[in-house]
């Protein structure tokens, strides 16, 4: 894309680029129906279950100035086009303390079913030390309002209502949206990996956002460092 237009003539070619991202996410061709309707054709869920997808896409459209955000508009910044801006947000989204934590999630789930029993895989991830993904965020210490919204949509779920009362066993920790999204995708049947998937798509209107956002300002965001020296060797 060639930024150097008025903004309303880059919002087409805006639009062709997200139908892309869910087009590949979901694994099937472009199309003019709505994005969330599309995605729910190709991975077959019913109809009358297509609006979960949709919900969990406009709450994950933007979440201030995160570090995919921020490395969309540090892209954007340098004049690069926008699906350049899309891909560098692609690759921030996909590390393990962003968007990643899906997947991780999603393993936490399948200990639960395997095992049958919440409680005694939590116990053993906390002798171990290991993370439990899915729950308290930084920025939502009372508790992830995303999370909250997506889950109300969901019916009841043996293994997700095992871990959250697991994990209120064990203290306050609140469920995030990376959890209640894994939820989702789980009562949709989606395939492994729909969860990040999903977070790319509704992602991607935020970058666009962003990328748009950045570019009208005009300017390269260049921060500085300054050299303190390295420490003594004892």
């Amino acid at each position: 894309m060639i930024w150097q237009r008025d903004v309303r003539r880059l919002w087409p070619e805006a639009a062709t680029l997200l139908r892309l991202v869910a087009a590949g996410v979901a694994g099937t061709t472009p199309g003019p129906e709505p994005i969330h309707q599309q995605m729910a054709r190709a991975w077959k869920v019913p109809a009358d279950k297509a609006d979960i997808l949709r919900a969990a896409m406009v709450l994950l459209a933007d979440h201030e100035s995160n570090a995919s955000a921020f490395t969309v508009r540090v892209i954007a910044s340098t004049g690069a086009s926008l699906a350049a801006c899309l891909l560098g947000g692609l690759g921030a989204l996909s590390g393990p303390l962003h968007g990643g934590t899906t997947s991780l999630v999603e393993i936490l789930f399948d200990e639960v079913a395997r095992a049958g029993d919440a409680n005694a895989v939590i116990e053993e991830r906390l002798r171990r030390g290991d993370r439990l993904p899915g729950f308290g965020h930084q920025l939502y210490p009372g508790g992830d309002p995303r999370a909250d919204a997506l889950m109300a949509l969901l019916p009841a779920d043996p293994v997700r209502d095992a871990l959250l009362s697991a994990m209120s066993a064990i203290g306050e920790r609140q469920p995030n949206i990376d959890f209640a999204l894994v939820a989702a995708c789980r009562l949709l049947h989606l395939p492994p990996g729909s969860a990040l998937g999903l977070f790319a798509v509704g992602r991607t209107v935020g970058w666009i956002a962003h990328a748009l956002e950045q570019q009208q300002t005009g300017s390269l965001i260049r921060p500085r460092t300054r050299y303190v020296g390295a420490e003594p060797e004892d």
